[in-house]
């Protein structure tokens, strides 16, 4: 008997080793190639230097002056999303979310105002991909509003890449619609996150990723040391929204490493690998930098698929300084600390991620597996009309990567001879007509794309 279940045992993972290895998701898109190309380093130098023009963009500084202040950069940056739809015929729609706040990080109530850029999807316009970046900056004291602060990578960075990522996007048609989100009171407490989150509930937008950047244009880090090719992508491992009875499942039966974060966060360091030259992913698992926190966390908070986008390296001496030398060492967020053929190379990772988000089609819903006490296991998922095939995915529980796949017609269930439901991490993701590739999407609420039962956010 011993023998026989050791050979049944070795026929079951050989099976599985021996499957053919996964291709990258969605193949190889010239298109893609063409959207990365267009972004240029010459344009986002510009769009900073006019940032750090205004002297200050805390949240509760200066709102009527066209040349200082919050209110300023705001106009701006209104006014380029303007100009941007005027060359794309007109198809990128300017809104503003406003709201009065009051938070311990500003001196009274104080209307916070986000700006954003609309790209409408052609055929599947409640499917939104965002990208967002705050545009307020601070000085030392995050209630000084009258110091200069100017904030040329915190988070002048992430605004300009959020600015270049319309341009280039809105020549541009994609079935999901685009958001390129500029956010104010970030420095005061993700205050322009939180008007974001509780819109696209409001709106019934399915968000099927933020891709929330946050000081990603330094490559000269506090110990001296450089680093210009790679950039860190930041997701939670379990869901923010997680009910106790979801807790108990994903506990017994695996998904601490699966939220749809991380397969998002999966994804695109699979489009860095086929996509751009010089430029590695470094998935951190944990939702953002030790004790710190960024407007992605809101959307999370939301029940929204969201990661935070960071440089490899941080120079703290440039962020949240007044401007002063001491001890020899110059202190302040100034332009001098980008590295503007870097957060070029960002920004292309974050417009090919959006576009190749854009053109597959929705990630897979009411995917589950089954198969205790069976050689095989059953895969299943709601099939839609947007995709022509799935591709069914799984990994050894330890692998950090998708590893194996299957490429199966739509018809919502496969199984998976000689592959054990015990031993490994499944997934699936959907295929479009033209071959673009959704993530991958893990089994049960753990993994799923939607926001899977979360409750209304608070007002």
């Amino acid at each position: 008997m011993r023998a026989s279940l050791a050979f049944t045992l070795a026929l079951c993972v050989c099976a599985a080793a021996t499957a053919p290895a996964a291709q990258p998701l969605g193949g190889d898109h010239s298109i893609l190639k063409e959207i990365v190309a267009e972004v240029s380093p010459q344009r986002q130098r510009a769009d900073i230097e006019r940032l750090v023009s205004f002297g200050t963009r805390h949240t509760g500084s200066e709102t009527r002056s066209d040349r200082r202040g919050i209110g300023a950069a705001r106009r701006w940056i209104a006014a380029e999303f303007a100009s941007i739809s005027k060359d794309c015929g007109g198809r990128l729609r300017v809104e503003t979310l406003s709201r009065t706040m009051t938070a311990e990080r500003l001196a009274g109530p104080t209307e916070v105002v986000n700006v954003l850029g609309v790209l409408p999807g052609t055929s599947d316009p409640d499917r939104v991909i965002v990208i967002s970046g705050h545009y307020d900056s601070r000085a030392t004291d995050a209630k000084d509003f009258t110091s200069d602060a100017p904030g040329a990578n915190d988070d002048g960075s992430g605004t300009s890449a959020v600015i270049e990522a319309a341009r280039v996007l809105c020549r541009h048609r994609f079935p999901a619609t685009l958001v390129f989100a500029a956010l104010a009171g970030e420095e005061q407490g993700l205050l322009g996150g939180r008007i974001l989150a509780e819109h696209a509930v409001e709106r019934g937008w399915f968000v099927e990723a933020n891709l929330n950047n946050d000081i990603i244009g330094n490559t000269e880090g506090l110990s001296g040391v450089r680093d210009n090719t790679h950039v860190r992508v930041f997701s939670e491992g379990t869901r923010s929204t997680e009910t106790a009875a979801q807790a108990d499942r994903r506990r017994y039966n695996g998904g601490e490493v699966d939220s749809p974060s991380r397969n998002l966060a999966r994804f695109m360091d699979v489009v860095a690998d086929r996509y751009l030259t010089n430029l590695d992913v470094v998935m951190v698992y944990r939702t953002d930098r030790y004790g710190r926190g960024g407007d992605q966390v809101e959307m999370l908070r939301a029940g929204f698929p969201a990661v935070r986008v960071t440089e490899a390296v941080e120079n703290y001496t440039r962020q949240h300084q007044n401007l002063r030398t001491e001890n020899g060492i110059r202190y302040g967020d100034t332009i001098d600390g980008v590295d503007f053929a870097y957060l070029a190379q960002v920004t292309r990772l974050n417009v090919a991620s959006m576009a190749a988000l854009a053109l597959a089609p929705r990630p897979p819903s009411g995917v589950e597996i089954s198969g205790a006490v069976s050689a095989d296991t059953t895969v299943r998922w709601t099939p839609a009309p947007d995709a022509a095939a799935y591709r069914v995915w799984w990994r050894a529980t330890t692998d950090p990567q998708w590893r194996f796949s299957r490429v199966v017609p739509p018809t919502g269930q496969t199984v998976l001879k000689a592959v054990n439901i015990d031993d490994w991490f499944f997934g699936v993701s959907a295929i479009g007509p033209d071959g673009h590739e959704s993530p991958v999407v893990f089994p049960g609420a753990a993994g799923a794309f939607d926001r899977a039962g979360a409750p209304p956010v608070p007002k």
